[in-house]
């Protein structure tokens, strides 16, 4: 295994909570949420798109009565999802699951923080 240096947890933070690594022709995404670091693979499961490059939201759920009629819509802050940018594709935060389709997910990699810099395990 090899530790790959991402960068310092400022930068990451710095740049939406996210950088994008290169290491030989594989290319990763660490993502930052609430003090935790996170990184997968930064291709799309659906096209090959930038998977690690979207938009980090929470979760949006249906909003339902006990006769399972939707009221609406909100947002579930305890799971956070992140969102290719080129089709709309959900990734869980913590897992890399595909949100539609949760047995498929992005190849996931540990993440150390020495002091303020970031390694990614490969």
């Amino acid at each position: 295994m090899t530790e790959v240096f991402a960068g310092t947890i400022g930068e990451i933070i710095e740049n939406n909570d996210r950088k994008i690594i290169k290491h030989g022709k594989l290319e990763i995404g660490v993502l930052h949420r609430n003090g935790e670091l996170y990184a997968y693979n930064n291709r799309c499961i659906h096209q090959g798109g930038p998977a690690c490059e979207g938009m980090i939201i929470a979760r949006v759920e249906d909003v339902m009565l006990p006769d399972k009629t939707v009221t609406g819509q909100r947002f579930n802050h305890d799971e956070m999802h992140f969102v290719c940018p080129w089709h709309g594709v959900e990734y869980d935060l913590k897992t890399g699951a595909c949100v539609p389709n949760p047995k498929r997910r992005l190849q996931k990699f540990d993440v150390v923080q020495k002091g303020n810099e970031v390694y990614v395990i490969i």
